[in-house]
């Protein structure tokens, strides 16, 4: 996946649905999909995405917007 794909902070809002990947998931690559709660990250990028938490509390970097 290039860096471009991943959307940067400035694509993401509340309550948006995105895909996620979790820590555990990394490796595997698993998305998790939910609405956004929070935006962890603060800088407007990162290389592997933004980190949000989703309503269901879990926690990844953004992957794609849905």
């Amino acid at each position: 996946m290039l860096l471009s794909d991943i959307p940067s902070r400035d694509k993401i809002k509340l309550g948006l649905s995105v895909n996620i990947v979790q820590k555990h998931d990394q490796r595997t690559g698993t998305l998790t999909e939910g609405k956004v709660k929070r935006i962890l990250t603060s800088s407007n990028s990162h290389p592997h995405g933004i980190k949000v938490e989703l309503l269901s509390g879990k926690i990844g970097r953004v992957q794609n917007i849905i």
